[in-house]
């Protein structure tokens, strides 16, 4: 079995940055529901982040006592009138009152608990976009702004404000003519630039537009675990030399899931190091998803970090709301074919899994923990609106039926449904937390 966690101060940085994931998602998506119920002329007695003993605490002018208990692993509001955390039955002296979730008018109670995967995607948007307005976008034609290091049998004459204007003869223009630029490059160590510098137009040599360079690695991927870096460099997979990322591409799909040997270029020293490929969903052309083999190292663009410029507040927002949609849309996907049989139920992690997940991408860098989050909250959000009682999807679906029927489900009858929605959730934890120890190592 794979060793999740090898020390004890990987065990402390994981569970450090999974805390500070999850405390950031639930915070967000328990104050929609407590500011929402507010707004609404809902009152909250609590508003916690964790369960358990309590270790801190004050009360506002609100009468809302803010509370952090032992336990960071979520929280909840407490409505005015409610026994629970899941706003299910309650004191019968208060529960009728205006300011009570069971009290309050319909339109109130479903504008507080839709409140809350609201906030999550809105966390998501807000992060998007601040990552775009902070990272800009790459100005045409491409310039370089800052260059890697190589291996010394790779040309490097490209300097930084150089204009990139061709590579091999054919016009580099990033994003949407870049994919038919590398498809006609050779696979050699390096290659010819067309690039405009100080005003003159010169040819050059340089690496790949596209190398076997690590630009990102996926979180428990076999490049996880075998501690592969950002910025390293592959120079061959069981002996073939690789200039391109489509090289490693073809061989990895080649060998399946057989173990290939690699050696790795980092700080002008190289090392060897033996990965067996995983299996990871992977979307395909015509929107489906397949399984196929992966080391999982990323390189989907620019090898140098090219020179941006701002990008402008509506182009941001519309931006991050294509990427919220997109991620809610993957992630009902994949659960799709999941279901279907299309890909491996591995594909589902726990909370282990999204704990190695949270150190990794920590790892990587503020940005990419950050992104990571905003990723994170949008699916919390999705999870949370399924129909499944206990989640708020659930209780959205008891309002829907009092809206047609004039009544709310009887005490009993929530009971029972919150059970069996306990009891589902609990088995798909169960499910996902063996994937995360024992199935998919």
């Amino acid at each position: 079995m794979t060793n999740l966690i090898p020390s004890f101060g990987n065990i402390a940085f994981t569970m450090l940055f999974f805390v500070i994931a999850l405390s950031v998602i639930v915070a967000i998506h328990e104050y929609g529901h407590y500011i929402v119920g507010r707004w609404s002329g809902i009152h909250a007695d609590v508003f916690s982040i964790g369960f358990g003993k309590v270790i801190w605490s004050r009360a506002d002018k609100h009468g809302t006592v803010w509370q952090i208990a032992a336990l960071p692993f979520g929280g909840y509001v407490k409505f005015k009138g409610d026994s629970n955390a899941a706003s299910v039955g309650g004191d019968e002296n208060v529960v009728s009152g205006r300011d009570t979730m069971l009290g309050a008018p319909l339109w109130a109670r479903s504008a507080t608990v839709a409140a809350g995967p609201i906030f999550n995607f809105i966390l998501s948007f807000i992060v998007f976009a601040g990552i775009l307005l902070f990272q800009g976008q790459p100005i045409t034609p491409l310039t370089v702004s800052a260059l890697p290091g190589f291996p010394e049998n790779i040309e490097q004459q490209l300097e930084p404000g150089d204009r990139v204007l061709k590579v091999e003869g054919v016009a580099l223009n990033y994003p949407d003519g870049f994919s038919a630029a590398v498809a006609n490059v050779p696979s050699q160590p390096s290659v010819e630039y067309e690039v405009q510098r100080d005003g003159e137009r010169m040819l050059v040599r340089g690496p790949q537009p596209q190398p076997a360079y690590v630009q990102s690695i996926t979180p428990r991927s076999a490049a996880d675990d075998a501690d592969l870096r950002i910025g390293d460099v592959i120079v061959s997979l069981n002996g073939a030399p690789v200039f391109q990322f489509g090289d490693m591409v073809e061989i990895v799909n080649e060998t399946r899931a057989q173990p290939i040997e690699l050696v790795v270029w980092r700080d002008g020293e190289t090392f060897t190091t033996t990965l067996t490929p995983r299996l990871m969903a992977i979307l395909q052309a015509d929107g489906s998803m397949m399984d196929e083999p992966k080391l999982g190292i990323g390189n989907g663009g620019l090898f140098f970090e090219p020179a941006t410029t701002d990008v402008g507040i509506g182009e941001s927002m519309k931006l991050a709301i294509q990427q919220v949609w997109f991620i809610i849309k993957q992630s009902l996907n994949g659960l799709k074919q999941m279901i279907v049989g299309n890909i491996n139920t591995c594909n589902l992690s726990g909370p282990v899994g999204i704990a190695e997940t949270s150190g990794s991408m920590a790892s990587q860098g503020t940005l990419a923990f950050i992104s990571f989050i905003a990723v994170l909250s949008t699916a919390v959000g999705m999870l949370n609106l399924f129909p499944i009682p206990i989640l708020d999807g659930g209780h959205l679906c008891f309002h829907a039926y009092e809206a047609v029927t004039g009544k709310m489900p009887s005490d009993g009858a929530l009971r029972i449904l919150m059970a069996i929605g306990l009891a589902l959730i609990g088995t798909l934890m169960l499910f996902a937390i063996g994937n995360d120890l024992l199935f998919c190592p």
